[in-house]
């Protein structure tokens, strides 16, 4: 009889460690792979927490690797990632991941799982179509239900610190806090706690307008009930000259492992 592979797509955030831990609950360390794809650009503290999870879990962390970062991607696909549709999720986390999961597993005999919660039940279908032909399960979408806060609580309770980019306010424990996802409330607070992460964006956003000669931003500027570009420089200005104008409200997120994969 063949014995099921259950693999993990580890993402150094707190939603990847409890599903983790459900998956080991259920099926044990032997059989259980957690799969992080790093994109090169990942906050120092996440592989403090990656270390000291997986000592607490019994399983290491198996690692891939593009070998490029999400700028890099970016000038290659010659479009500039932003909130609608940024390419590094495919390029950096799906596809090695992918690539590893054909070289190592088979779909008959695999299970994939995500850490979306049961706030986010309606993205599965995507999700599940977008990983086919491997059999994916999303455990915390089912009960007992719990926010990020009491997860993290969880970890804290097991011995983990807790990422400092969760201390820090973001919502996520990725791309350094960076995501180009994220919204001016993220790339307003990184300016704040790591403007030097903030100055390499900008530059890099402003060597792909001048690659691709278009009026490109990562962000959007949709006062006075209008949409048009918002440079990194612009929101920068913004903040320290009209600090009101900034809009608090516009915060994402990634969700690298968790989209459909594109064709």
């Amino acid at each position: 009889m063949t014995n099921t592979q259950h693999v993990v797509m580890w993402s150094g955030g707190i939603t990847s460690w409890a599903t983790a831990r459900h998956v080991i609950a259920e099926h044990g360390t032997a059989s259980t792979t957690l799969l992080f794809a790093d994109t090169l650009i990942e906050d120092e503290d996440l592989y403090t927490f990656n270390d000291a999870a997986s000592a607490q879990l019994g399983v290491p962390i198996t690692r891939v690797a593009d070998g490029r970062d999400p700028w890099q991607v970016f000038e290659d696909k010659r479009w500039l990632g932003n909130t609608r549709i940024a390419q590094c999720s495919h390029a950096l986390k799906q596809v090695p991941c992918r690539d590893w999961l054909a070289a190592n597993t088979h779909p008959a005999d695999t299970v994939l799982y995500v850490g979306i919660d049961w706030t986010e039940t309606h993205r599965l279908p995507g999700i599940v179509k977008g990983w086919a032909p491997w059999t994916v399960q999303a455990p915390l979408t089912a009960p007992p239900y719990r926010d990020k806060t009491e997860l993290l609580n969880e970890a804290r309770a097991a011995g983990l610190p807790m990422p400092r980019l969760y201390r820090l306010g973001w919502s996520h424990n990725n791309c350094g806090g960076a995501c180009v996802k994220g919204g001016q409330a993220q790339w307003a607070r990184l300016l704040e706690v790591f403007p030097e992460r903030y100055a390499r964006a900008e530059a890099a956003e402003v060597k792909m307008r001048a690659l691709l000669g278009k009026d490109v931003s990562i962000l959007r500027d949709r006062t006075d009930g209008t949409t048009k570009p918002l440079t990194l420089a612009a929101l920068r200005t913004r903040i320290e000259r009209q600090p009101d104008q900034l809009d608090i409200f516009d915060e994402g997120g990634c969700g690298c492992f968790t989209e459909e994969l594109a064709a």
